[in-house]
Formats: C-alpha cells, structure tokens, sequence
C-alpha cells in the first residue's frame, strides 16, 4: 500500500473544485460516462492497431446506485490503468491521458470525450470519498485501488479484479442526497447520456407484474446507440426524422421538415435541425437545440453557434472543433464557430430555397408557420435577407402568395401615388378591418395581410430595403387618401360650416380628447364617416409592445384617432341643414356677437401698434382682457350647445357609432345603446 500527496499547486484545489469547477453539480454524471467512454473506445482503438491482443467482450457501461452505502458506481470493461498511471494521470491534476493517447493515436483513434483533466475531480462536488478499482489491459499488471476524502493525500493498494476495465465509486455526501435517488440518477443519464455510442445500463427493466412493477432479468439500456443524425442522410427515411424527433420532444407537434448537416471540411459538424411549428410565444421555444461533443450532450444554450434567428428551431449539433470551456457549457470567441455558424446560415437558406423551387405549392401551405423564421432571419442577418428575397413571400387577404419581385410587378400600375412612391396596403386583421380592406378593392387595389409576430418589425425593414416604397395600413386614411393621386374633389362645406359641425360630430364621443376631426372631400358614395389612426405613431406603438428597441417612449403614449367626415356625403349635409333649422337663430345670435366683440377688440389692438407695453393704460390692458374672456365665454356656450346637439341627436350619435363600429371601437353601454336605437330608426 502507497500513501502520497496529489501533486497540486494549491492545498485549497478541491473546496475551489467543489464550489466553482462547474455550474451545475450534476455534470459530475456527464464526466464520469464520459470517462467510461473514452476508456473503452481506447480500448477498441488499442485492438485494431494490434496493441492489444485480447478479445473484447460486449462494451457496456453499468451505472449502479446503492441507497444503503449512499453510494454511486460507474463501470465500464474498458482500458483500465495501472498504478503507474493513476499516479500519472489521477495525482497530477490537469495532465489529461486523453489528450496523450490522441496524440499517439491521431489517425486511428475513435472519438474521444474527455481532454481536460480535470474532468474526474468533478466527482468530489457530490462526494465525500471517491474510490477507483481498475485492472489494465496490459498484462502482467495487477489490479489496484485508489481511494481519496477530498483532502491532497489519496491510498494506492493492490486488489483482487478478474476483469479489465474501471470502476469508480462515489461516496454521495450528506449535501448532495438528491444524486441517490434512482428518479434523480434517470433524469441525468437522459440528459447527458441518451445519444452516447456505448450501451449504458442503469438498473434492471421493470415490468407489471400481478399489480406491481416488478423487474426483470434485462439490463436497462437508457441510450440510443446510433442516433439519427450519427447516420447518413441515405439510410434515413422521414419516418426516422420523425421518430428521433419525438424522442427528442415527445410531447410537441411534428415539425415542418428538416435538414440533416453533415460537414467535415474545414470544421467537423452532423446533426439535424427541424423547423417546429410556433406558437405565439416565442421566447418558450428558445434553447430548444441540444449541442453534443462526440455524442455527449454539453448545453441547450447555442446563441454563440446558431445565428439568433435560428435560435429557434429545434434539433441536435455535434461537434468537436467548437471550443468549451472546463464545464463544457459555454462557447468562446472562435473562428470555427464563426464559420459553422456561417454555414448553418447558408445551409439552411440553401435548403428552403430548394422546397420553393421543386414545390411552391407545398412551401406555400408551410408558410404561415415558416415565416417567423425567415422574418427574424431577415431583419437580423443580412446574408440570410440577401439569400431570402428569392423566396420569402408576402400574402395578400384574398389567401394568395408572391414573391417580392411578383407582388412590385401586381400593384406598380394603380398604387403608385403622385410622388412616385409604390404603397404596399396592408391589414393585420381581414374581420376587424374588413370594412377597410373592402374600400380599397373598390378602387382596385390589393391588400397585404401582415398578422404575424414580427410583422411590424419586417414591413419597417422592408421599407429601408425597397426602393421608393412605403407601407400603409388599411385603416390609417381615408380610401381616398391610401395612394394620393394628382385629383383632389372639392368640398360641399364652408370652413364656417365644418366649424360648426365639429363640436356636433364630437357630441357622442366618450373620449373626445383622443379625436382630432378632419373634413375630406370624398365620392359621395364612400362611409360619411370613419375613424382612422396615424400610421406612424400607431406602428411605433405596435413595435414598442414587441419589444422593439427605443420604442418604450411610444408604447407610453395615449392613443390618438381621427374623426374622418366625408364633406361631401348627403347624410353630413342633412346633419348640417337640421342644425340649422333647430340652431339656426341661436348660432347667428352667437356668431353676432362674437362678430362685434371681435371687432372692439382688434379696434382697440390697432392703437396699440407700435406703442411698448409699459406705454399702454393699464385701463386699456383691462378691457382688452374682458374682450377674450367674453369671446371665450361665447365659444365655450356655442360648442356646449352644440355638442348637447349632438349627443342627443339620433342621426349624429347613428354616424358617429357606425364609425366607431366599423373600426372596433364601440363597446359595452355604447354597443347597447346603438343596437336599440337602430331598431328604433327601423
């Protein structure tokens, strides 16, 4: 028996192990397998080179947990070591024997796993004392055990062991419990294990039997040996994509399709992506692709190897040449990444390009679910957008796709206004903005539907990428007003007239500081009146709520809508002929007055042309204020008047809520009310 000292640099090498080595704890089960691992794909490389002669039985690595002991086993019947290299390879902490042997090995060597060293001290962040009893390949070399507490010394000692291959039993300690419940131990080995390329068992298959899970004589393996994205493109069917994504998500939808990557040159990279179907929360199907080294799962965060935008597919990456730090959960700043993010940017542009090309029809059907995808790749990467507009689409409300190039040639004739400027119309609702959508295409032009997630945000990308174009939402004018052309019809109303009717027209309105009332001059045969928004403060205010950034200043913001009348529509001239009868006397009475208090006012303001403020009679200053405060006085009985008128007139309050209904806005008590006294007209 050997006592001895680790050779460290620091007494304090394993507090700092046990506290910070790894973020997670539970990655001390991923090391373990993966030392399994390498041990026996040494051992298979050792025989085909014919350094080891012996024969190898099955490989198989056990994973054995004892309640009782409060202990955790990890067996393979791999390369085993001698008491030479325990000392060499266990007691110099950070001297890795993987890193050597692929040295040697290089051309010949399966993949290995661990090339850090350190891995192995993982195990004294959940125990107390870790054991190894291993028996090495070589011949004439005995068997030994090698035991620690966690403290710098450890014991060698020989030891009685039939058969080739490592043992490594960890002493769970009182603060790590959780690693010794049979659940607990599943639920790793799934994580970190189910893809690996040696079969794992932990425990035995169970089965019910008389009322009762019992278990039975079969070794329970916890891994696929081969998983899809291991194998060749050739040897898979879609069923196979199918199944391994179901293993991979058993509880989501099937996905749209995928692609298989499978690189070698200049960097090593295989897995599948699959393109999933949204939901509308995006955020939840973030961290949705597993990355693997070598079979061995590492993280489910890949913003550093997928572009963002892909960040949202579903799927497996596997590769070697990706740079990780000792906890094999967070990627550097490599050139290789740069490159296979690259590629997988390319790769997946190549492979929609390609279903658009050989069946539009069918990428038409898919696009309602793809274009999240391709939106959020367009705006965030300029490859991706530059690769894209060959067959990114846009969907109109008749349910019909184009290309971007297709829908410039559909709408360039009739929706370029007098400034030479193409007008992309667009709803994001076909039911609430229907009335909109249907005055549009009265005047024969087409109408975009942009109801997505991103929507807002990509027609505001496009507008810096088409040329002489902008977007404009279907009920943000007048009809007339959507695509300004040279004519313009002249009004039926007087200034004076649309004065009067604005405080009637407002009279009905609950909210009447969010209305500002415009007068157009329109066909008498378009809507008396509408309620319209402001394109631009109505999309900062939908970007803002998507989290665009420097929009929370917008999304703060009270909403603001205009009260669009039709000038010219024989049922606002009604209203303005029975303002007059009812009125009429009452209105000339006010303007009469108004008139000659007017013109005191700008009699006396003539005298005080040129003269300093200090040389005007503080006698004249007083009467000059009596002239405001009774004009004010004036207005403000006329516009009560006026706007009691309103409110209590069945034509104004019909008009105004028909506006109101046509854009959404009427609700509760108001609905309510004009239900009733639309039965009442009747």
């Amino acid at each position: 028996m050997q006592k001895g000292k680790i050779n460290v640099t620091t007494e304090n090498i394993f507090p700092i192990i046990k506290k910070f080595l790894y973020s997670d704890h539970e990655i001390f089960l991923r090391e373990m397998i993966s030392n399994s691992i390498d041990a026996t794909q040494k051992l298979k490389t050792l025989q085909s080179v014919g350094d080891f002669k012996g024969e190898i039985k099955d490989p198989i690595i056990r994973v054995k947990l004892d309640k009782k002991k409060k202990t955790l086993t990890f067996s393979d019947n791999g390369v085993g070591m001698t008491g030479d290299e325990i000392k060499q390879y266990i007691n110099q902490i950070a001297f890795s024997s993987a890193e050597e042997f692929l040295e040697k090995y290089k051309d010949k060597a399966n993949a290995l796993i661990g090339h850090f060293g350190l891995g192995f001290y993982s195990a004294f962040m959940v125990s107390d004392k870790v054991e190894i009893h291993s028996r090495s390949y070589k011949s004439k070399t005995k068997p030994v055990k090698w035991s620690c507490d966690g403290s710098p010394e450890y014991i060698l000692e020989e030891i009685k062991k039939e058969n080739i291959g490592t043992d490594v039993i960890l002493h769970i300690d009182k603060d790590s419990k959780e690693f010794l419940e049979e659940s607990r131990i599943n639920e790793l080995l799934r994580k970190y294990s189910r893809y690996l390329p040696i079969p794992i068992a932990f425990g035995k298959e169970k089965e019910w039997k008389d009322g009762k899970e019992v278990e039975t004589g079969k070794d329970n393996i916890i891994n696929i040996i081969k998983p899809a994205w291991t194998r060749k493109p050739a040897e898979l069917k879609d069923e196979d994509y199918l199944e391994f994504y179901k293993d991979l998500y058993p509880l989501q939808e099937d996905p749209l399709f995928y692609i298989h990557l499978n690189v070698d040159y200049p960097f090593n990279l295989t897995g599948i992506l699959y393109f999933p179907r949204i939901t509308n929360q995006i955020e939840v199907q973030k961290n949705k692709i597993q990355l693997f080294s070598n079979q061995v799962y590492v993280t489910d965060s890949v913003e550093g190897i997928m572009p963002e935008f892909l960040t949202l597919l579903h799927g497996v990456l596997d590769s070697p040449d990706i740079p990780l730090n000792i906890s094999r959960s967070f990627l550097q700043n490599d050139s290789n990444v740069k490159k296979i993010s690259s590629h997988i940017n390319k790769k997946v542009a190549d492979r929609l390009n390609d279903i658009f090309k050989k069946d539009r029809k069918k990428f038409e059907n898919k696009w309602d679910d793809l274009k999240l995808f391709i939106e959020y790749g367009m705006i965030s990467e300029e490859k991706f957008y530059d690769r894209a507009e060959k067959f990114a689409l846009l969907k109109n409300t008749d349910d019909k796709y184009f290309t971007f190039e297709e829908y410039e040639k559909l709408i360039k004739d009739n929706q370029t206004d007098k400034n030479k400027t193409l007008v992309y119309l667009y709803a994001t609702n076909k039911d609430e903005q229907y009335s909109f959508i249907e005055a549009a295409k009265s005047k024969g032009y087409d109408v975009l539907l942009m109801d997505g997630h991103l929507d807002t945000h990509f027609l505001s990308h496009l507008e810096q990428k088409f040329k002489d174009s902008r977007f404009v939402r279907v009920d943000s004018e007048v009809v007339d007003k959507l695509v300004m052309k040279e004519d313009e019809q002249e009004s039926k109303l007087t200034s004076g007239q649309q004065n009067f009717l604005k405080s009637v027209l407002t009279g009905p309105l609950t909210a009447k500081e969010s209305f500002d009332v415009v007068f157009e001059s329109m066909s008498e045969n378009e809507s008396p009146m509408l309620v319209t928004q402001s394109e631009f403060t109505r999309r900062m205010k939908d970007m803002s709520a998507l989290g665009g950034g420097g929009m929370s200043f917008y999304g703060n913001l009270p909403d603001r809508f205009k009260l669009v009348v039709n000038s010219n529509h024989p049922l606002i001239s009604k209203v303005l002929e029975d303002l007059d009868k009812k009125l009429g006397k009452d209105l000339k009475g006010f303007n009469e007055k108004t008139d000659s208090l007017e013109k005191h006012k700008s009699e006396l303001l003539k005298t005080h042309e040129g003269k300093k403020d200090e040389d005007i009679k503080q006698e004249e200053k007083d009467k000059l204020e009596d002239f405001e405060k009774k004009i004010n006085k004036l207005n403000a009985k006329k516009t009560d008047m006026l706007d009691k008128y309103g409110r209590e007139n069945d034509l104004v309050c019909q008009l105004t809520d028909l506006a109101l209904l046509s854009n959404n806005m009427l609700k509760g008590e108001n609905l309510t009310k004009f239900v009733k006294r639309s039965i009442d007209l009747i």
